[in-house]
């Protein structure tokens, strides 16, 4: 497949498009008519391994995946990832810093809570402070000051598409129709018409958006989205894929994969024209939903061209028991000779119990914001579940740690009682006539609902804390075959 063809291609969808034949016209085309639109459309086959240079297949100096320990219990394995920023030890968790900002707790404190690699989002950086800024500044880890931990950075695909579907679990509510144009509940950052059919237009070619910001429309190609990667720095990178909602048919999610491996591939071009001076590494990304011959197309093809590891996206299913299936059925696929000496990364999803049975299956890292946005909402992890901490039993627990096992600085230095304190600090009686009229006024019943901000800064260290302790224990236990 020839970059000249790749041309042609491009000015065919550019014709196609009624955005870029008339510039004045709104958006129109919904993703899902774009998608239908295509149906019938015919393309070259896609290029074999043999169609890439030699040195593309070789291993790289500044990036390694080292398997110390393969367990014969299960297809649990420890591992350790060599990046030019630091190590990741595996399984690991990776946090999700959107913005490249953990919320809630800075990076100094994050790292001390022995968090490694960090998940940050291409979409959200395009738009603010743009990647220009960023690699002005000298690349993500100066622009941070977080100089010996490694990044990784998405294509911006997942948030460009969730603006057409919305977020996973509003695709799965809604059946996969397409979201109506809204405000995005208490975001008032956002503008209402960004969201929604005619927030984003697809093409062969490339992906139109508007901005959240100020709702100018952006432009996202594969080749741009690397680019941008590359402005940003980040140790690892991933390629502009298509993420279809979860109600999709079985040809339109066909039609979808196969868009994604032509995306991916123009990505992992892109990528390899300076692959050998920048030192970053790229991973595809599987798709194929629940669907086990499409997974399966896209396991094969991806995993014969020269990616540095393997990323599992797209709809892993409704809910942790349509994961865990697909993951027990899928993840042997990944053991062959050729496959296991590369990471895999599940894109998305990292609560305790999906965790638990992603790891015995051979994942090696996982990314989500689960632990922090857990903390923001006052829920905090303990060894014996979650713990509600702004309920009313709380209130006195003098002396009483959040969880007795756990050693972090929030639990060294606060208890319960002074937890509950920071998230709970107006308490208004129901039966008090008085507080019901205070309670009635806009000030005061905002003031009711917020919290301490020291409240949401220490419970984010406990869980990031109990997050990354729970990993180390977890490669314990493979490594003592009870994984």
């Amino acid at each position: 497949m020839t970059e000249a063809f790749f041309s042609a291609r491009r000015r065919t969808c550019a014709l196609n498009d009624p955005m870029i034949r008339s510039p004045g016209q709104s958006f129109r085309a919904s993703p899902r008519r774009c998608l239908l639109r295509c149906l019938c459309t015919r393309f070259p086959p896609l290029p074999s391994p043999e169609d890439f240079p030699k040195w593309a297949f070789e291993p790289k100096p500044y990036f390694r995946f080292d398997i110390l320990h393969q367990s014969k219990k299960s297809l649990a394995r420890v591992g350790q990832i060599t990046t030019p920023h630091g190590v990741i030890d595996t399984p690991g968790f990776v946090a999700v810093g959107t913005n490249a900002a953990l919320k809630a707790i800075d990076f100094p404190s994050a790292n001390n809570a022995g968090q490694q690699l960090i998940f940050s989002n291409t979409y959200h950086l395009m738009l603010h402070p743009g990647t220009d800024t960023i690699k002005e500044a000298g690349g993500i880890h100066k622009f941070t000051g977080r100089l010996n931990h490694p990044f990784i950075t998405d294509s911006g695909g997942f948030q460009v598409f969730s603006l057409a579907y919305g977020s996973v679990q509003e695709s799965l509510e809604s059946g996969g129709e397409l979201k109506r144009s809204k405000p995005r509940g208490n975001k008032r950052h956002w503008r209402s018409d960004v969201t929604g059919q005619n927030a984003v237009t697809v093409t062969e070619d490339h992906v139109i958006f508007k901005s959240y910001r100020d709702g100018s429309k952006v432009l996202l190609t594969p080749e741009s989205s690397i680019q941008a990667q590359k402005a940003i720095g980040a140790d690892i990178i991933i390629p502009l894929d298509e993420l279809p909602p979860h109600h999709i048919d079985r040809d339109m999610l066909a039609k979808s994969l196969e868009r994604s491996h032509r995306w991916e591939v123009r990505s992992l071009r892109e990528h390899l024209k300076d692959s050998q001076t920048r030192q970053q590494a790229i991973f595809c990304v599987v798709h194929g939903g629940t669907d086990v011959q499409l997974r399966t197309k896209s396991l094969d093809y991806l995993t014969s061209l020269p990616w540095d590891g393997y990323a599992i996206g797209g709809s892993l299913g409704n809910g942790r028991e349509e994961l865990k299936t697909l993951l027990n059925w899928m993840m042997p696929l990944f053991n062959t000779e050729e496959r296991k000496g590369k990471c895999r990364h599940l894109l998305g999803i990292a609560d305790v119990q999906s965790v638990q049975n992603a790891v015995r299956m051979g994942v090696d890292t996982m990314d989500s914001a689960y632990p922090t946005k857990l903390a923001r909402h006052g829920t905090l992890m303990t060894q014996a579940g979650l713990i509600r901490i702004k309920r009313g039993q709380h209130a006195k627990s003098y002396g009483i740690k959040i969880d007795d096992s756990c050693d972090c600085s929030t639990c060294i230095h606060y208890d319960r009682a002074y937890m509950c304190h920071l998230f709970k600090f107006f308490n208004f009686s129901e039966s008090n006539e008085e507080n019901l009229l205070y309670r009635n006024t806009h000030f005061v019943m905002n003031a009711a609902k917020a919290n301490e901000p020291l409240g949401l800064q220490l419970a984010s260290v406990h869980n990031i804390y109990f997050m990354n302790k729970m990993m180390a224990a977890i490669r314990s236990k493979i490594y003592d075959g009870e994984i």
